[in-house]
C-alpha cells in the first residue's frame, strides 16, 4: 500500500473517531464577485449572483459550507508566476493600462486584488482539504486555466491553478497531481507550464483545436521527455453532445488510474453546454455530474478523497448556474 505524509491513500484524512464528514465547502463572497470585465465582456461580474440564485432554487445550499476568499500574498502568485508579471498586474491600473495580454483581458478596478482573491480562494480551499475539515471544494470563480506564467490570457488573470500545483509540491508534499478539464478550451495554461512535469497527470476533452481559442490540445500533445505519455488530449468536434463526451469519458479514467495520482483539480467549465457564446459543443448538465461522479469515487479511491472543483469558463448565465449546480449535488 503506498503511503502519503504517514498514512494509507484510502484512509480519507476527515475520518475523525469513525465520523465521516461529507460536507462540501463552497467559496464564493463579494470579493469573488468582482472578478469580471467591462460591461459587454463575456465574462462580467453577474457569473457568481445567477449561480447563487440558482443554488438556492435547487435547494442546495443546506449541502454545502460557505467560505470566504482571501488575497493571495505576493510570494504565493510568485510560486507559478514570475516577478515582473505579478508588477505589471499590480501596477497596471496606476500605469493606465487598458490590457493584459493582446485583447481578451482588460485591465479593471481593482484588477489585481480580484485576481488575487481568485488564487487566495484556491489556497484556503486547499487548506480545509489538507487539514481535513471538509471533503471537498466548489470554486465556482476560478479555474483560470489560460493565464501562463508571464502573462494574462483568454480571461484569466492569474492561474489559480498552476499555484495550486506549485503549493501541493511546496507545502504538503504530495507530488503526483490528477487536472481534469471538460472546458471547451483547452487548458493551455496548465498543459505547457508543465508539460515536461512526469507528476501532472493532465487530461483535457476539448472543441477540437483547430476551430477554438486557443488554437491548442493536439491529440498528439501527449507530454515531453519524462512526461511522454502522462497527458491526454481528446477533441470533440463542433456539435458534439453528451453522446461524444460520455463515449470518451472513460478514456480520461483509465489514464487517470494508470498513474495513481494523489489529489483531483476538476476545471468543470460550463461553455460546452448547447447554447454558450463561445463554444459549439451540445452538452447537458448530465455531462458535468457524470464527470464529477467518475472523479468523486476516483478520489475516494486513490487520492483519500481530495478533490477541488473551479467552474472555469461558461457565458451562458442559466447555463453555467445549471452545470455548477450539478457538480455541487454530486460532490455534495
Amino acid at each position: 500500500m503506498v503511503l502519503l505524509s504517514g498514512m494509507a491513500l484510502g484512509t480519507p484524512r476527515w475520518v475523525q473517531g469513525g465520523q465521516v464528514s461529507r460536507k462540501l465547502h463552497l467559496f464564493a463572497d463579494e470579493a469573488l464577485g468582482r472578478y469580471g470585465f467591462p460591461a459587454g465582456h463575456p465574462l462580467g461580474i453577474d457569473r457568481q449572483g445567477a449561480f447563487l440564485a440558482e443554488l438556492a432554487a435547487q435547494d442546495l445550499e443546506r449541502q454545502v459550507v460557505r467560505s470566504a476568499s482571501r488575497v493571495a500574498t505576493r510570494a504565493e502568485l510568485e510560486r507559478f508566476h514570475t516577478s515582473e508579471y505579478v508588477n505589471k498586474v499590480l501596477n497596471a491600473e496606476r500605469q493606465g493600462l487598458e490590457l493584459l495580454d493582446d485583447g481578451d483581458t482588460p485591465v479593471f478596478p481593482g484588477v489585481f486584488e480580484a485576481g488575487a482573491s481568485v488564487v487566495g480562494a484556491a489556497l484556503e480551499g486547499l487548506a480545509q482539504v489538507m487539514r481535513g475539515a471538509c471533503r471537498g471544494t466548489m470554486q465556482p470563480i476560478g479555474g483560470l486555466h489560460h493565464a501562463r506564467r508571464e502573462h494574462a490570457a483568454g480571461f484569466c488573470v492569474f492561474n489559480d491553478l498552476g499555484v495550486l500545483i506549485e503549493t501541493l509540491r511546496l507545502e504538503h508534499d504530495i507530488r503526483r497531481v490528477a487536472y481534469v478539464d471538460i472546458d471547451v478550451h483547452h487548458g493551455d495554461g496548465v498543459f505547457y507550464p508543465f508539460e515536461d512535469d512526469a507528476d501532472v497527470i493532465f487530461a483535457d476533452i476539448h472543441q477540437d483545436y483547430r476551430s477554438l481559442y486557443p488554437g491548442t490540445g493536439r491529440p498528439e500533445e501527449t507530454g515531453t521527455g519524462a512526461a511522454h505519455g502522462t497527458k491526454l488530449n481528446i477533441n470533440l468536434p463542433p456539435g458534439a453532445g453528451d453522446a461524444e463526451f460520455l463515449a470518451a469519458w472513460p478514456q480520461v479514467l483509465r489514464h487517470l488510474r494508470r498513474f495513481a495520482p494523489q489529489f483531483v483539480l476538476f476545471q468543470c467549465g460550463a461553455d460546452g453546454m448547447e447554447g454558450d457564446a463561445l463554444g459549439h459543443l451540445r452538452y447537458s448538465a448530465q455531462v458535468h455530474a457524470h464527470a464529477a461522479r467518475s472523479l468523486r469515487h476516483l478520489a475516494d479511491d486513490l487520492c483519500a478523497g481530495r478533490i477541488m472543483a473551479f467552474g472555469g469558463g461558461g457565458y451562458n448565465r442559466r447555463n453555467l448556474a445549471n452545470a455548477w449546480c450539478a457538480v455541487v449535488r454530486t460532490l455534495a
